[in-house]
């Protein structure tokens, strides 16, 4: 019988080990955030001192590899934390999650200067940051992008804008994509990927206000003849920035999926709880048909939501192609999450309405996923050209 849960490059943890991290993120989810989440989430405020104790539990190197210090979870492991701490407040999720989606770039195509410099300082949190991908005019269609970088001597010179850039005003690295050239086609073939340090030239134009995923910072980020060394090219070579970063979306996607089953089973829990103590003719209202009917499906989307993730992660710890897997998780997870969110409310009434509870922030929260990482729409399209390039005839 398999007791170790092992990660795409090999290394290993007990499953033992991973209750026990599980275990962890519950008692500080308990003992710090759970009550304190609706406060933070009124006044859009960015919780700084949550940051520092998410930096002591390991976080930001919870999927980098041990031998640059890292934790090297598995994705489903790491899934299952993402997954748990999004059922208590889904945002602080996005503060660790893109920064190490930028790192999993690094680790899987960087240098070895790269990835020796680079990782233990994400690791400790030292550097922190995310992907600077979407532009104003660019958001599923990378390829569109048009921030440049042009070629000066031993450095780059970059003008453009990026947008809804998570970790942008707090964080203080990037993976940025940009175009190294114009003309060649196909047009991804022109694309190239940096590690960006703040400095003279990278400016942080605004903070985006939003509907939901409070808290986290989203931001545009302005790039005026920003100058940044050819060493900072992640792999060393123009030209592999899109293929880099569709790699890193694969983890992505799994992950917001796993935030998908933390919102889903946070509305289940709550309209659980709320049917068995709001009492209307007589008796509770999860006595009442119409209430069981809703439960019994929340339940079921939650489950199979939660199981999708699980295959996903799985094959991309063996190291398998898994975008049809990864958009499977996304897809479902996150409309799971939004159905959810939206039946927990009707179950609550006036109150799923009211700011004093976490319902409607379930509400808020939910639509992000369905957008963010590739649209579902998307992953629609993904699955079906995956399922026919799978079962030709």
């Amino acid at each position: 019988m398999m007791t170790d849960i092992i990660n795409r490059n090999g290394e290993s943890i007990s499953l033992e080990d991973e209750k026990q991290i599980i275990d962890t993120i519950n008692k500080w989810l308990d003992n710090e955030v759970r009550a304190n989440v609706l406060a933070f989430e009124h006044k859009d405020e960015y919780p700084h001192l949550m940051v520092e104790q998410m930096k002591d539990l390991g976080l930001f190197g919870a999927t980098i590899s041990q031998k640059y210090g890292g934790m090297g979870l598995p994705s489903s492991t790491y899934a299952k934390v993402v997954a748990t701490i999004s059922e208590v407040w889904m945002s602080l999720t996005g503060i660790f999650n893109s920064h190490l989606i930028m790192a999993a770039a690094v680790e899987r195509f960087g240098t070895e200067a790269q990835r020796n410099y680079y990782l233990p300082k994400f690791v400790t949190g030292e550097l922190r940051g995310g992907l600077a991908l979407t532009e104003p005019d660019c958001g599923t269609d990378l390829q569109a992008i048009r921030t440049r970088a042009v070629k000066h001597g031993n450095d780059y010179v970059i003008n453009g804008t990026k947008t809804w850039i998570s970790n942008g005003i707090e964080g203080n690295c990037v993976a940025l994509l940009v175009k190294t050239d114009i003309e060649v086609e196909p047009r991804h073939k022109g694309m190239s990927l940096f590690l960006a340090e703040k400095s003279d030239g990278f400016n942080v134009g605004k903070k985006l206000k939003k509907l939901g995923y409070k808290g986290i910072d989203s931001a545009e980020l302005i790039f005026d003849d920003y100058h940044i060394s050819q060493d900072n090219l992640i792999g060393g070579e123009e030209g592999h920035g899109f293929l880099q970063t569709m790699g890193g979306l694969e983890l992505g996607r799994i992950n917001v999926a796993a935030r998908g089953v933390g919102v889903a089973n946070a509305a289940l829990k709550d309209a659980t709880s709320y049917a068995q103590t709001r009492s209307t003719m007589g008796k509770p209202i999860g006595q009442h048909q119409a209430i069981q009917t809703k439960l019994g499906d929340m339940a079921t989307r939650s489950h199979a939501a939660r199981l999708l993730v699980e295959d996903a992660a799985n094959a991309y710890d063996r190291g398998d192609r898994c975008d049809m897997e990864a958009g499977m998780a996304k897809l479902f997870a996150s409309e799971a999450a939004m159905e959810n969110a939206t039946e927990c409310m009707r179950i609550h009434g006036a109150y799923g309405y009211s700011e004093e509870l976490h319902v409607e922030r379930y509400y808020r929260d939910a639509p992000l996923m369905c957008i963010g990482e590739g649209t579902n729409e998307m992953q629609r399209i993904i699955i079906a050209k995956q399922l026919m390039e799978r079962n030709p005839v």
